[in-house]
């Protein structure tokens, strides 16, 4: 990973962009005109969120807990924690891809939302050659500063590749965080993406946003798609949904844990389902894509659809 010294001179003004400047406490905006207030350091995290444009609490615990950070399956024994959530797979041939069309001996990849190592993603980090940016809405050993995705403190065309990962669920618009991860980009700069379709809220008042595979390519209309499908299928749905059928029945999420468990085989069923009904019952959707000028238009969109359902077009 990058380490903050490597990356200080990239970090701008999320209210007006413009280059800020260290002090003793943390850093402040040198642009005369801009209201911003100074940002301040929390232990070691540079905290560069404007507060007055963004739903992050200002008076919030701005260092994670290990709670926060790793979520309750990982407090979990090692054979019960594969059950719960097994290795994503996808992510990680996916993520292979990603690290083949990077340039270059030194590419810059930033993670947003990054407080953990996401399921699958790991080779971004163990590769030498990548240099990782990441942040988050808490500080964690492998963020390097506390952002809000809304307005990424970092300049136009900085990076040569974005990872975002079960992260647009949990953001008020994000189209807006789509559209900053375009502009950060650099020429044909890659993005990976992978967002929920049919899964249950998760993380409480901080879920807002579903999508399906039609609107997931939408969301990504100004990139041209390398690769997109389901990260799981309708199998590992239908066990979220027993879980979840178990947790209100119990008022326990242990109990639905594990009950899930048990019934993990219900997995399986992800690889007997054919793609085009995959696509219509996924649990989660991703988006590997290269970004483009211009974006793709309403008609393409309709156009776009593969799922079970496309031989009933009019």
């Amino acid at each position: 990973m990058a380490d903050l010294n490597d990356i200080r001179q990239l970090l701008v003004c999320p209210r007006c962009r413009s280059a800020l400047a260290e002090e003793r406490a943390g850093f402040h905006c040198t642009a005369p005109a801009c209201r911003a207030d100074a940002f301040p350091l929390a232990g070691r995290w540079p905290v560069l969120v404007d507060f007055e444009r963004s739903v992050v609490d200002r008076d919030a615990p701005i260092v994670g807990t290990t709670a926060q950070v790793s979520g309750a399956a990982e407090n979990l024994p090692a054979p019960l924690r594969r059950l719960v959530k097994p290795p994503n797979r996808v992510a990680a041939r996916n993520v292979e891809l990603l690290l083949r069309g990077l340039p270059g001996p030194a590419p810059r990849l930033l993670v947003v939302g990054g407080a953990t190592i996401g399921n699958g993603v790991g080779a971004v980090y163990r590769d030498p050659r990548v240099q990782v940016i990441a942040f988050d809405i808490v500080g964690s050993p492998v963020t390097q500063f506390i952002a809000d995705a809304h307005h990424i403190p970092l300049p136009a065309r900085t990076v040569d590749a974005v990872l975002v990962q079960a992260v647009l669920e949990h953001v008020l618009d994000p189209p807006v965080i789509v559209s900053e991860i375009h502009r950060v980009l650099k020429t044909d700069g890659l993005v990976y993406a992978e967002t929920p379709f049919l899964q249950q809220v998760h993380a409480g008042a901080h879920d807002f946003t579903r999508y399906t595979a039609s609107g997931h390519r939408y969301l990504f209309r100004r990139f041209d798609e390398l690769a997109a499908g389901a990260v799981t299928g309708p199998g590992t749905q239908l066990l979220w949904s027993i879980d979840h059928v178990m947790r209100g029945l119990t008022r326990s999420a242990l109990a639905g844990r594990c009950t899930r468990a048990l019934l993990c085989w219900l997995r399986t069923l992800d690889r007997l389902v054919p793609p085009d009904f995959t696509q219509d019952a996924a649990g989660a959707l991703f988006f590997l894509g290269r970004k483009r000028a211009e974006e793709m238009t309403a008609q393409e969109i309709i156009g776009y659809y593969r799922g079970a359902q496309a031989s009933e077009r009019p």
